[in-house]
């Protein structure tokens, strides 16, 4: 991982530990050597923890949980679910924003990028934050799991009243990492095709500003 590799001072201090562990220097020393036989990793490593960086710890409201970034080139951004504005909406992110519309009846954006959400607190966070080039889950094993379950065992020690989207049986099997008495965590089918149509009527979007407004926080404003 490159120099530019960097992330947001709140998060630098709450996961200072995990920095230090052994296994965090052997994913970086994977990417080096990786890179160093010209294979291609998604997202650039600027972009790595671009979930960290656009939503602080401080300001955190909403977790939703990912499994590897985008392997298509231009793709991945380093949040879930999210791509850049010049490139093609994927077929889950579509059906989110179906659900959007008919759940809280906001317009269809005409492009994939999530920032905005990011901005107002909506973590959005992959389990592996990087992948190689056209080989979806090819860094699943290398120790980014045990980074990101760290991380979503330190926001529900550290916080309170967060609200967790678990979309699909991967992000589910998160939830025993997340102390229920602290935080309203909300379980769906995945937004993908493959999943049918069970994602579709959740109301999760209603559901969570509902949750944030009786908590005395401002609502998530959905629409990009």
């Amino acid at each position: 991982m490159a120099q530019e590799v960097k992330i947001e001072e709140s998060w630098k201090k709450v996961l200072a530990e995990e920095f230090e562990k052994d296994y965090f220097a052997n994913i970086k020393s994977f990417l080096i050597e990786e890179i160093s036989k010209n294979k291609v990793i998604y997202p650039p490593g600027k972009l790595i923890f671009n979930a960290f960086n656009l939503t602080p710890f401080d300001k955190l409201k909403v977790v939703i949980i990912g499994q590897d970034p985008y392997h298509g080139p231009g793709q991945a951004m380093g949040l879930c679910f999210s791509v850049p504005k010049n490139i093609a909406i994927p077929a889950s992110l579509k059906r989110i924003y179906k659900e959007q519309n008919e759940d809280i009846n906001i317009e269809i954006p005409s492009h994939g990028d999530l920032t905005k959400w990011a901005q107002q607190g909506v973590f959005l966070l992959n389990a592996i934050l990087t992948v190689e080039y056209k080989a979806p889950g090819s860094h699943k094993k290398i120790g980014w799991q045990e980074f990101t379950d760290s991380v979503i065992k330190k926001v529900s020690e550290e916080k309170e009243g967060i609200v967790f989207l678990l979309w699909g049986n991967f992000a589910k099997a998160k939830k025993a990492l997340i102390d229920e008495s602290k935080h309203f965590i909300l379980e769906s089918a995945h937004p993908s095709p493959l999943a049918g149509n069970a994602f579709f009527g959740n109301h999760h979007f209603s559901k969570t500003n509902d949750f944030l407004i009786k908590q005395g926080k401002s609502p998530i404003n959905w629409q990009l």
